[in-house]
């Protein structure tokens, strides 16, 4: 399990982004073999749709060759309804990328039979393939999808009765009216996301620092269905720092030092693939922030910030992507002294 603590909601949402971005590349999906990702809706998520939408539209990402399984969807409200998921997901991303819309799987909450559009739900996703990457978010009471509070943790597919925190908090997309909030909603089940190869959590802000404290530091309890990831082989959690108020100062500094130590990784990569290769390597695309301060002599909050790309440049054309010099020594000397500071701030 990794916790990956960010400044702000901003570079939560571009940190996320990235690593959506980078593990569709790694895949290299093709007509014969497509990155399977699930995808929440909510507020959380929207940051990190807009990212990869920019990143679509620059040219560096595809989503051609990619499949995606929406978490859940109100039983009841028209699909054409401005606040039902399948208007979330169209005007918020899909309409802005190039997604096959038979590759974007979104559950009908308007189906004549309910548990008959659930089963058929789970069934794609294992013709499919499985999901490679599931990204969630999570409510202030730390469901995970519609999966409230005494939820199975190996539930699949179904219907379920939203509890009264969440029609509260959605309350806000309804004008604030209750009436109007639907009661019941269809949702993946715990087991259905335990299922994916990855699973990646995104929390932010100060509201739910309580449930993120109950999904890290407490014991896995149905009752906080999130805390159920962490049995997952492969899990990250990506907060801001105001989701972090609840957790103990020792749990905070553990996390960001495992992220120290990941960035000296991708730092010595980076040295290792331009000293080798000369002509042309094997580069990451990061924005130039992901170094240091070197003015300020410290570490730059977004540092943390995984590899973005991996694709065959030649040192010119990686240089122009970076904003640096066109001269791969000067690459080299800048990662030395990024290298140097980094480690300053491990030993002080």
């Amino acid at each position: 399990m990794r916790l990956v603590i960010l400044d702000n909601y901003d570079l939560a949402s571009e940190w996320a982004a990235k690593y959506i971005c980078n593990r569709i590349i790694q895949f290299k999906p093709g007509q014969d073999r497509y990155f399977t990702l699930g995808l929440p809706t909510g507020s959380t998520p929207l940051g990190c749709y807009k990212k990869l939408i920019e990143y679509h539209k620059n040219g560096h990402l595809s989503f051609k060759y990619v499949k995606t399984f929406n978490m859940d969807e109100y039983v009841g409200l028209p699909r054409n309804h401005p606040e039902s998921y399948h208007s979330y997901m169209w005007n918020n991303f899909f309409k802005h990328i190039d997604i096959d819309p038979n590759n974007a799987h979104i559950l009908d909450g308007n189906a004549a039979d309910l548990q008959a559009e659930c089963d058929a739900f789970e069934k794609k996703i294992k013709e499919a393939g499985g999901i490679d990457l599931f990204v969630g978010g999570i409510g202030p009471d730390g469901h995970i999808a519609f999966n409230e509070p005494g939820s199975s943790l190996v539930s699949r597919t179904r219907l379920k009765t939203l509890a009264m925190d969440t029609i509260l908090a959605n309350a806000k997309y309804f004008d604030g009216d209750l009436s109007k909030v639907p009661t019941m909603a269809l949702t993946v089940g715990v087991g259905t996301v335990m299922d994916a190869r990855e699973v990646m959590i995104l929390i932010t802000g100060a509201h739910k620092a309580f449930a993120l404290y109950k999904a890290i530091e407490e014991g896995v309890n149905h009752m906080w269905t999130v805390s159920a990831f962490q049995q997952h082989p492969r899990t990250i959690f990506v907060c801001d720092e105001d989701a972090t108020l609840e957790l103990r100062v020792k749990t905070v500094k553990y996390f960001k030092g495992c992220q120290t130590w990941h960035n000296l990784t991708l730092i010595f990569t980076n040295l290792i693939l331009l000293l080798i290769t000369r002509s042309t390597v094997v580069m990451t695309l990061m924005p130039m922030e992901i170094f240091m301060d070197l003015e300020n002599n410290k570490l730059v909050s977004s540092l943390s910030l995984p590899l973005l790309f991996h694709q065959r440049r030649s040192c010119h054309q990686v240089m122009q992507d970076n904003f640096f010099s066109q001269h791969p020594t000067q690459i080299i000397i800048h990662n030395l002294l990024t290298l140097t500071v980094l480690m300053k701030s491990l030993l002080c």
